[in-house]
């Protein structure tokens, strides 16, 4: 994600992070809602790719040691489980489609960082970021005109 991509996404959904981070008791989601780090390169070739096998999971893998398709097919399984993915069945063989949009995701996961990381609080997770990388005074500027729209 870009820099700029990833200010905004702070800024403006910060307060939808919130809500639909809760469970029905009003409990923040717990770890099951986050991915590991195979669950995540099979999500983003989902997203980039809209639907696929197993097989194309494998040709599009990112890295040049693949995992093997038992790996990836037991993987798209706990996905289904998770309720990121869905199936469409032809004869023996799966198609896969994300049920969840890459940004419905990063809200989530931005949501469980601001709840776990900066105990719930935006402005701390804001400050961290821009301690931590170079934000131009073209960005600053974005950024207060989005809060100020928010504001209104």
């Amino acid at each position: 994600m870009a820099k700029k991509d990833a200010h905004i996404l702070i800024i403006i959904n910060f307060k939808q992070l919130h809500s639909n981070n809760q469970n029905t008791d009003g409990s923040m989601n717990k770890k099951k809602d986050l991915l590991t780090p195979l669950e995540l390169k099979v999500m983003n070739i989902l997203w980039k790719l809209n639907e696929a096998f197993v097989k194309d999971l494998l040709a599009c893998w990112p890295d040049a040691k693949k995992p093997h398709a038992n790996t990836v097919s037991t993987t798209v399984r706990i996905l289904e489980d998770k309720k990121y993915v869905s199936h469409k069945t032809y004869g023996r063989s799966h198609q896969y489609y994300p049920l969840i949009s890459k940004t419905q995701y990063q809200k989530r996961l931005l949501g469980n960082i601001v709840e776990n990381a900066f105990a719930g609080s935006a402005s701390s997770l804001v400050s961290a970021l821009i301690d931590t990388e170079k934000v131009s005074n073209s960005e600053l500027d974005e950024i207060q005109t989005m809060i100020n729209k928010l504001k209104d």
